[in-house]
């Protein structure tokens, strides 16, 4: 049992019979237990021994009922835990439909990829800074002895879909558990980069913080069995009460952002005029006019309105 219990699922090696097959033959149980008790019926109105044949037919009856509860369908991407009298003894992933053991108890799962869609929570980046995030996680399921026997998932038996109601609480415990990933890995980064700092952040890392979240809940929820294929960040802001605030200071940087590339150019238009009109011998400047040129220059292309231009018309 160690053995199973480390190396988890393993195959069913029991036997199989094809579920048509069986089927047939156990129409022809209930026909023929049908049967024998019509004879029975008719000795007992001819005053004949019957009592073999009354036993004979419940007895078949009985038999074609257990037969009954042996047949197993599965289709593509689902599997059958199964265990004899509470023993663990394989998965089964044959598709179709096959006849087995009446008396083993098999429980389906999905083996099909799915979404859990987690709704945004709100958490302190690594500067402290309240944002809301939010991701989406694409998972299915690895291991189904330990997502059977390692985490609660009993359901009960009245419940319309047991095998729904299973996926149900395998899904739970991933939200359960990509909450807790989520809030581990956002509080590694802060939101946006602070001045020229070269660090990765959750606003424009998303490859690297998806590749370190789909580890983390790999990690959480290996345990379970499961596998998470996919984990990336759908929604991220600043929380309510300091969005205001920080949206200003993006504002701020965007404009000083701005406001160097101006400078960097008007500066680089200057250099070559001054330099094209000497070049040119258009006119002769000293160190003062050059300056007063520089300065006329750098106000008309920096200013933020259309210059006016002053035609001076004295001497």
């Amino acid at each position: 049992m160690e053995k199973n219990y480390q190396s988890g699922e393993f195959e069913f090696k029991g036997w199989t019979l094809n579920g048509f097959l069986m089927l047939l033959v156990n129409l022809l149980m209930y026909a023929g237990a049908v049967y024998i008790f019509v004879i029975g019926i008719m000795k007992e109105n001819n005053n004949e021994p019957f009592a073999c044949e009354i036993v004979t037919s419940i007895v078949l009856m009985l038999v074609a009922i257990i037969v009954s509860c042996g047949f197993s369908m599965l289709e593509p991407n689902e599997a059958k835990v199964i265990t004899f009298f509470g023993k663990y003894i394989g998965t089964f992933r044959k598709v179709g439909f096959y006849w087995m053991n009446p008396f083993l108890s098999p429980k389906k799962v999905s083996l099909r990829a799915r979404n859990l869609n987690a709704e945004p929570i709100k958490v302190n980046d690594k500067t402290g800074n309240p944002i809301l995030i939010g991701l989406v996680v694409v998972w299915k399921l690895k291991d189904t002895y330990k997502a059977i026997f390692d985490i609660d998932t009993e359901v009960a038996a009245t419940t319309g879909s047991t095998t729904a109601a299973r996926m149900n609480k395998f899904e739970h415990f991933v939200s359960i558990q990509s909450d807790s990933a989520l809030r581990e890995v956002a509080g590694l980064y802060a939101y946006d980069n602070e001045a020229d700092s070269k660090e990765i952040t959750l606003r424009d890392g998303s490859a690297e913080i998806n590749e370190v979240l789909t580890q983390k809940l790999n990690e959480r929820l290996d345990m379970a069995g499961l596998e998470v294929v996919e984990a990336r960040i759908n929604y991220l802001a600043y929380a309510p009460e300091i969005a205001a605030v920080m949206l200003r200071r993006q504002q701020a940087a965007a404009i000083i952002t701005a406001r160097e590339k101006i400078v960097e150019g008007a500066v680089s238009m200057v250099k070559m005029a001054i330099d094209k009109i000497s070049e040119e011998g258009v006119v002769r400047l000293d160190e003062e006019k050059k300056a007063t040129m520089v300065s006329n220059l750098l106000v008309v292309l920096c200013a933020d309105e259309p210059a006016q231009p002053v035609v001076n018309s004295g001497s």
